[in-house]
């Protein structure tokens, strides 16, 4: 069960306090993986994935039936400084493409199998400039965060967080270069293909809101550089934490989320597997900070959680040959 969300003490003591992987569950899985029927380690990294999932789910032979993709979505005051090729008017109009079924994530959570939910957070009210101020308070903090904790499906097996928001990739390098150093340019990209001018400016805007909130606080950082559609990520990677669902993370943007997370504590993202890397620059370098590598890397830039719904069907393959294959007993076949 998830507590409620009343302060951010509580988000703080709730992630820390999150139980781990269960141990019987993944030394059977461990066992299991060993008398299937292929050599040692011939399925590669789809061993280790399905041995990781049966542990987070406590069942050395599970399954994937009930995966969940949110889409989060808010606008940011900083795109007043012409960080964007695109205005804030289109986070809005995406919002209803993905309540018709018409975006690229319909699609792929589709194709994977997976219930799709969209949670638009106070869209005609943006984050605050955070060259100017803090992009928000600790109660709008709360009240996104607690957004992302409430929307996950307890019932859900699998978790993809994706996000729309002109202007989204600024407050995440901004959180990634907050988090982990490094000058503004090393964490500062094209976006939605800013041009060479406005990337300059894209960096300096960066640097502006890095050196006027410097903090080493996960969640302070979030609250003042990032965004609600950033931090309802956050909460919801959170929440899927305590409730041991295991998470499949998408692009650059959700990643400076999770990072966020794992300032918390620890082993806030042990749950959690990388999608994909995106053709964003700096997302390779998160999740390098991060100790995750990637399932796929396919040039995708798009967000929306399209690269971790795409690698839903790379997990759920992974359990099938783990829980469908037989042993060696079963198939009457020789094991040397």
């Amino acid at each position: 069960m998830l507590p409620e969300l009343n302060d951010l003490n509580t988000f703080r003591e709730a992630l820390k306090g999150a139980p781990g992987p269960d141990e019987s569950a993944l030394q059977g899985a461990t066992d299991r993986n060993g008398q299937l029927t292929k050599p040692p380690g011939a399925l590669g990294r789809l061993e280790d994935l399905a041995i990781w999932y049966a542990g987070w789910r406590g069942d050395a032979r599970p399954q994937i039936s009930s995966p969940q993709v949110i889409v989060f979505a808010g606008n940011h005051g900083v795109t007043a400084q012409g960080v964007s090729a695109f205005p804030s008017e289109v986070t809005v109009q995406m919002v209803m493409n993905f309540q018709h079924g018409g975006a690229a994530i319909n699609q792929l959570a589709k194709a994977a199998g997976a219930k799709m939910d969209v949670h638009a957070l106070e869209l005609d009210r943006p984050t605050a400039d955070f060259t100017k101020e803090a992009a928000m308070s600790e109660q709008e903090l709360l009240e996104a965060l607690r957004t992302g904790w409430n929307a996950v499906d307890a019932g859900a097996d699998l978790l993809v967080v994706g996000e729309m928001g002109i202007g989204n990739t600024t407050p995440a390098a901004a959180i990634a270069c907050a988090l982990f150093g490094g000058d503004a340019a090393d964490w500062t990209g094209r976006g939605t293909g800013v041009d060479d001018a406005g990337l300059a400016n894209k960096t300096r805007v960066v640097a502006e809101g890095v050196a006027l909130h410097g903090s080493s606080d996960g969640l302070e950082v979030l609250r003042c550089l990032g965004g609600r559609e950033i931090a309802a990520m956050a909460g919801a990677i959170a929440a899927a934490r305590v409730l041991r669902i295991p998470v499949v993370l998408d692009g650059f943007i959700c990643s400076a989320a999770a990072a966020c997370l794992a300032q918390v504590s620890d082993n806030a993202l042990d749950h959690t597997v990388a999608g994909h890397q995106s053709a964003e620059g700096a997302h390779g370098a998160v999740l390098a900070k991060l100790g995750k590598e990637p399932l796929l890397s396919l040039g995708l830039r798009l967000g929306e959680g399209s690269g971790g719904a795409l690698a839903i069907n790379i997990v759920k393959s992974a359990v099938a040959c783990h829980s469908g294959m037989a042993t060696f007993a079963e198939a009457g076949v020789s094991d040397g």
